[in-house]
Protein backbone atom coordinates (compact mmCIF):
# COMPACT_ATOMS: atom_id res chain seq x y z
CA UNK A 1 0.00 0.00 0.00
CA UNK A 2 1.22 3.38 -0.84
CA UNK A 3 1.97 6.07 1.92
CA UNK A 4 -0.30 8.68 2.44
CA UNK A 5 -0.26 12.39 2.53
CA UNK A 6 2.74 14.67 1.38
CA UNK A 7 5.40 11.92 1.86
CA UNK A 8 3.39 9.92 -1.05
CA UNK A 9 3.44 13.03 -2.92
CA UNK A 10 7.19 15.20 -1.99
CA UNK A 11 6.64 17.89 -4.33
CA UNK A 12 2.62 18.41 -3.18
CA UNK A 13 3.41 21.95 -1.87
CA UNK A 14 4.07 23.22 -5.07
CA UNK A 15 0.30 22.00 -6.19
CA UNK A 16 0.87 21.75 -9.83
CA UNK A 17 3.67 20.96 -12.37
CA UNK A 18 4.12 24.61 -13.18
CA UNK A 19 5.03 25.61 -9.57
CA UNK A 20 7.94 23.25 -9.41
CA UNK A 21 9.09 24.62 -13.29
CA UNK A 22 9.47 28.02 -11.86
CA UNK A 23 10.98 26.61 -8.37
CA UNK A 24 13.72 25.04 -10.64
CA UNK A 25 14.76 27.62 -13.46
CA UNK A 26 16.38 30.40 -12.88
CA UNK A 27 15.93 32.78 -9.76
CA UNK A 28 15.70 36.56 -10.54
CA UNK A 29 18.41 38.16 -8.21
CA UNK A 30 18.40 41.73 -6.84
CA UNK A 31 21.31 44.13 -7.56
CA UNK A 32 21.68 44.55 -3.45
CA UNK A 33 22.41 40.73 -3.40
CA UNK A 34 25.33 41.13 -6.05
CA UNK A 35 28.60 42.30 -6.78
CA UNK A 36 29.69 45.17 -8.07
CA UNK A 37 29.28 44.77 -11.95
CA UNK A 38 32.42 46.39 -13.22
CA UNK A 39 35.13 43.63 -13.06
CA UNK A 40 32.88 41.22 -14.83
CA UNK A 41 32.30 43.55 -17.36
CA UNK A 42 36.05 44.61 -18.21
CA UNK A 43 36.22 40.50 -17.72
CA UNK A 44 33.77 39.69 -19.86
CA UNK A 45 34.82 42.22 -22.40
CA UNK A 46 38.40 40.75 -22.69
CA UNK A 47 37.26 37.52 -22.67
CA UNK A 48 34.96 37.97 -25.68
CA UNK A 49 37.65 39.95 -27.49
CA UNK A 50 39.71 36.68 -26.67
CA UNK A 51 37.41 34.39 -28.04
CA UNK A 52 37.12 36.52 -31.24
CA UNK A 53 40.85 36.26 -31.99
CA UNK A 54 40.97 32.43 -31.45
CA UNK A 55 43.12 32.17 -28.18
CA UNK A 56 40.22 31.82 -25.93
CA UNK A 57 37.56 28.70 -25.89
CA UNK A 58 34.09 29.52 -25.70
CA UNK A 59 33.16 27.33 -23.26
CA UNK A 60 36.06 29.10 -20.77
CA UNK A 61 33.05 32.09 -21.08
CA UNK A 62 30.19 29.60 -20.78
CA UNK A 63 29.14 30.22 -16.96
CA UNK A 64 28.69 33.75 -17.68
CA UNK A 65 26.66 33.71 -19.98
CA UNK A 66 22.86 32.85 -21.01
CA UNK A 67 22.26 30.24 -23.38
CA UNK A 68 21.22 32.79 -25.75
CA UNK A 69 24.28 34.70 -25.32
CA UNK A 70 26.48 31.76 -25.63
CA UNK A 71 25.08 30.29 -28.50
CA UNK A 72 25.74 33.50 -30.18
CA UNK A 73 28.93 34.00 -29.56
CA UNK A 74 29.89 30.54 -30.69
CA UNK A 75 28.50 31.19 -34.38
CA UNK A 76 30.06 34.76 -34.25
CA UNK A 77 33.42 32.86 -32.42
CA UNK A 78 33.29 30.44 -35.81
CA UNK A 79 32.97 33.41 -38.27
CA UNK A 80 36.11 34.60 -37.13
CA UNK A 81 37.93 31.78 -37.40
CA UNK A 82 36.57 30.76 -41.08
CA UNK A 83 37.90 34.86 -42.00
CA UNK A 84 41.39 34.03 -40.30
CA UNK A 85 41.37 30.96 -42.04
CA UNK A 86 40.57 32.01 -45.43
CA UNK A 87 43.25 35.27 -45.14
CA UNK A 88 45.79 32.98 -43.60
CA UNK A 89 46.30 34.58 -40.50
CA UNK A 90 47.20 32.99 -37.45
CA UNK A 91 45.17 33.66 -34.04
CA UNK A 92 47.04 35.94 -32.16
CA UNK A 93 46.62 37.65 -28.39
CA UNK A 94 44.66 41.19 -29.41
CA UNK A 95 46.75 44.08 -27.56
CA UNK A 96 43.55 46.27 -26.26
CA UNK A 97 43.31 48.38 -23.96
CA UNK A 98 39.63 49.30 -22.05
CA UNK A 99 39.08 52.67 -22.12
CA UNK A 100 36.05 53.26 -20.42
CA UNK A 101 33.20 51.49 -18.92
CA UNK A 102 29.67 53.08 -18.41
CA UNK A 103 26.66 50.78 -17.07
CA UNK A 104 23.44 52.14 -15.81
CA UNK A 105 20.55 49.96 -14.23
CA UNK A 106 17.05 50.47 -15.63
CA UNK A 107 16.33 47.56 -13.57
CA UNK A 108 16.60 45.87 -10.68
CA UNK A 109 18.67 43.30 -11.13
CA UNK A 110 19.47 44.60 -14.30
CA UNK A 111 22.35 46.64 -15.78
CA UNK A 112 23.19 47.47 -19.46
CA UNK A 113 26.57 48.98 -19.85
CA UNK A 114 29.35 49.56 -22.82
CA UNK A 115 32.63 49.39 -22.62
CA UNK A 116 35.26 51.68 -25.37
CA UNK A 117 38.48 49.34 -26.16
CA UNK A 118 40.89 50.80 -27.98
CA UNK A 119 43.13 48.35 -30.33
CA UNK A 120 45.90 48.78 -32.64
CA UNK A 121 44.07 49.26 -35.49
CA UNK A 122 40.22 50.92 -34.22
CA UNK A 123 38.35 51.76 -31.16
CA UNK A 124 35.99 49.38 -30.63
CA UNK A 125 32.45 49.07 -28.25
CA UNK A 126 30.83 46.01 -26.54
CA UNK A 127 27.49 46.65 -25.21
CA UNK A 128 26.60 43.78 -22.44
CA UNK A 129 22.90 43.54 -21.16
CA UNK A 130 23.99 41.77 -17.41
CA UNK A 131 21.06 40.62 -15.21
CA UNK A 132 20.98 39.10 -11.71
CA UNK A 133 20.35 35.12 -11.75
CA UNK A 134 20.62 32.37 -9.15
CA UNK A 135 22.90 35.21 -6.90
CA UNK A 136 25.83 36.16 -9.66
CA UNK A 137 25.40 38.21 -12.86
CA UNK A 138 24.95 36.54 -16.34
CA UNK A 139 24.90 38.21 -20.04
CA UNK A 140 22.02 37.83 -21.36
CA UNK A 141 22.91 39.96 -24.25
CA UNK A 142 26.21 41.15 -26.06
CA UNK A 143 27.16 43.06 -28.82
CA UNK A 144 30.52 43.93 -30.60
CA UNK A 145 30.46 47.13 -32.44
Amino acid sequence: MPPSGSAARPYAQFGDPAALHEYFTHQRTSSEALPDPEPLLTNLTRGVLEVLAGVREVDQLARWLTEDAYRKLVGRANLATRARSARGVPASRPKHAILSVRHTSPADGVVEAVVIVAGPARTRAVAIRLEGMDRRWRATSLALL
